[in-house]
């Protein structure tokens, strides 16, 4: 199967940084040429060329690699607005975890498929995910469905007085779990569905499941997904237990390195911060997250320049999954955390959305940029609207981190095939997947005995 994707204007991200008018050319799900076009040259007339290769017209529009959203929690899109202005511990055990509890299995599809909506939607095409306790077959499900790339695992805990009993689970018994999941969907889809270990963090995690985790991630050459020093209550608690600082805990027992993913990475001391630099440990900066619950700015601008690697996430139920917007905000949160508006630039913002997404899921050889014999994970954006106009003189990197929202996005594409074209879902039927957010929403509210946060509009359903 082949498709030309023609004339338009591509951020490559490739090692020069190349932004050029060119053709893009698709076979099955690579890209197997991308080729400047000469000023002058014919418009692209759309339809199926004599060889069968299908021909798309993007005259007039920007393709950018698809976005890598390295930290999500996809079971949480039904809670969003449910969870707001707490702080994180607060957060996670007033509302959150007794709302992961009351997940059933077509629940948690139903906030998977919501969350693959909304990606989609703004140009993702690969994610790195922290399912709950339970039911994280159906999140693979979905995203078999979807057709979203990523890296997915089953949340392990294994303590804290505050933890649902239902998701508080032996380690021998997390273990065998998760060896199950990682035999039935590690490299399903054709490697498109892939394993991540994932404890959730050190003040739920015991230092046998934290041991037991790490060693079945080294023996299966897994990626190991946690969070760490997010919030300065949960380094409290970590410097209590551990007696020492969260970062160098963790170094301590294994989890830095090049295989590993922490999230957040906002409260720092300066050996923390050389500890993920000279490991090649990947810190993900999620923004709009962590600002929504005060927990703070990660020194991300810092990390890049002592030479850490740095990606982009989304995390949970804080009001939106769409990766452009987060794009923006990683730039312009750095601009006010140092007080220099020269800090973290558009193109900076840009590469660890992509290239710095595609290096912590560690597939930087087929991720995060346009190149030939890379995957064809792209999206196709209209910048020609009221919001991301005018645009004579303006840089093309620039127009997409500052002004692009999931408003732009006219096509996604995960190898070689559309998700969303001509801004149609193609894999999801968005008319189902809102009403079954509603139902289920609902559903896990009253099988919790969860109350609203308003009497004003709760609807029996």
């Amino acid at each position: 199967m082949k498709t030309l994707l023609c004339d338009g204007l591509v951020i490559t991200m490739d090692s020069g940084r190349r932004v050029l008018r060119a053709d893009i050319l698709v076979e099955n799900d690579r890209i197997a040429a991308v080729t400047p076009r000469a000023e002058g040259s014919e418009k692209p007339v759309e339809g199926t060329a004599d060889d069968g290769t299908e021909v798309v017209d993007l005259h007039g529009m920007t393709v950018i690699p698809g976005l890598v959203q390295a930290h999500m929690h996809v079971t949480q899109a039904l809670f969003r607005g449910l969870c707001d202005d707490l702080a994180l511990m607060e957060w996670l055990r007033e509302r959150t975890w007794p709302m992961e509890a009351s997940h059933t299995m077509e629940s948690n599809a139903a906030s998977a498929r919501l969350a693959a909506m909304e990606l989609i939607r703004s140009g993702t095409t690969s994610l790195i995910d922290m399912g709950t306790t339970l039911h994280e077959d159906a999140v693979f499900e979905v995203m078999a469905e979807t057709g979203l790339r990523g890296l997915f695992g089953k949340c392990m805990m294994d303590m804290g007085d505050d933890l649902p009993s239902v998701m508080r689970e032996e380690p021998a018994a997390c273990i065998r779990e998760t060896e199950r999941l990682i035999r039935r969907w590690h490299m399903a889809e054709n490697g498109r569905l892939r394993y991540a270990v994932a404890p959730r963090f050190v003040p739920s995690c015991s230092e046998a499941l934290l041991a037991s985790a790490r060693d079945l991630a080294r023996q299966n050459g897994l990626r190991l997904h946690t969070h760490a020093s997010e919030n300065l209550g949960e380094i409290a608690l970590v410097e209590a237990r551990c007696h020492e600082r969260n970062v160098r805990y963790l170094d301590r027992i294994g989890y830095t390195g090049k295989d590993v993913v922490l999230a957040h990475c906002i409260w720092l001391d300066e050996e923390e911060k050389r500890i993920l630099a000279d490991t090649g440990t990947h810190a993900v900066h999620c923004p709009s997250s962590n600002t929504k619950l005060s927990s703070g700015i990660a020194p991300v601008a810092e990390l890049r320049a002592m030479g850490a690697d740095v990606a982009l996430g989304l995390d949970g139920a804080h009001d939106h999954m769409d990766g452009l917007m987060e794009v923006r905000q990683a730039s312009i949160l750095q601009k006010a955390l140092t007080h220099d508006p020269k800090v973290m630039p558009a193109l900076e913002a840009l590469e660890i959305a992509t290239r710095g997404g595609a290096s912590a899921m560690g597939q930087a050889e087929d991720l995060g940029s346009l190149e030939p014999g890379k995957k064809a994970d792209l999206a196709v954006l209209d910048m020609d609207m009221p919001h991301s106009l005018p645009a004579w003189g303006r840089d093309p990197v620039q127009r997409v981190v500052y002004q692009a929202t999931r408003e732009n996005v006219v096509h996604t594409m995960v190898d070689g095939r559309f998700l969303y074209r001509d801004r149609r879902f193609l894999t999801l039927d968005p008319v189902r997947t809102l009403a079954d957010a509603e139902r289920f929403c609902a559903e896990v509210m009253k099988r919790g005995n969860i109350p609203p946060v308003s009497s004003l509009f709760c609807p029996e359903r």
